[in-house]
């Protein structure tokens, strides 16, 4: 599939998701930034919290709930990519495989919207651009094989499986409480951090807070860096795999 197909798959499919509504494309970026602003109200102005590492709360909260933001968004929406383009499957010669990642890439351009904010947010509380932010790009790549590799999974077993939808939800809102994304992991004993870290969303939560506050190059944790590409590399596999090996499957059962 060429690159000018895959942009207008993309393109239709971002108009798609929000066609009806009052406010249209808007919803995608009204959404978040209203969870921000409710977590940002309970515990800055509830709960009374302190700035993390002298950074301002509001912007540790960001740096670490927009890629999670992202992460679901993607997931959730290229799970459902194949079902959803039934008629591709069964009546068009098509490139089933590159379905979830339209998905990805229609959920990116909010992504991308929100990255800037969060540069703009940072500059408006006194802080300079620096290379460090930019490394927040290799985290999204990053980011982006692993959920590619998880919707090849997921995309394809809920074909034949239809709790899957309802089980990565789940999953989801379990994974929202356990990463570290409005709590630091310096909350917990030490000796549970390598638990916390098993999960390879705190490798990129993480990244961009190295990026936007701490300045740290990945390169300069390489155990959790080689670790994140390991599980992300498997996951890939794993989920081409399956995709591969259902796909002869998806028209009968569509």
């Amino acid at each position: 599939m060429n690159l000018r197909l895959l942009y207008s798959l993309t393109k239709n499919d971002f108009r798609q998701e929000y066609l009806g509504s009052y406010l249209g494309i808007a919803w995608a970026f009204i959404q978040p930034v209203i969870t921000v602003l409710i977590f940002w109200f309970v515990f800055q102005v509830g709960f009374k919290a302190k700035p993390i590492n002298d950074v301002p709360f509001i912007l540790w909260l960001i740096s670490g709930m927009f890629p999670w933001f992202f992460f679901t968004n993607a997931v959730g929406n290229a799970t459902h990519a194949v079902t959803e383009n039934a008629y591709l499957v069964k009546k068009i010669v098509f490139q089933v495989g590159f379905l979830p990642l339209i998905k990805i890439f229609s959920a990116l351009v909010v992504h991308l919207f929100f990255i800037v904010f969060m540069y703009g947010l940072f500059m408006v509380y006194g802080y300079s651009f620096n290379l460090y932010w930019l490394q927040v790009f290799y985290y999204l790549g990053a980011m982006i094989v692993l959920i590619l590799g998880i919707s090849y999974i997921t995309s394809a077993v809920v074909i034949f499986f239809k709790d899957m939808g309802q089980l990565v939800m789940m999953l989801l809102q379990f994974g929202f409480w356990l990463t570290p994304i409005f709590w630091s992991i310096n909350m917990i004993p030490v000796k549970y951090h390598w638990l916390i870290k098993l999960n390879p969303l705190v490798y990129i939560i993480e990244g961009y807070r190295d990026s936007m506050i701490e300045h740290v190059w990945f390169w300069q944790k390489p155990q959790m860096t080689l670790y994140f590409w390991v599980v992300t590399a498997i996951m890939v596999g794993v989920g081409w795999h399956t995709f591969r090996k259902l796909r002869p499957h998806f028209a009968d059962v569509l």
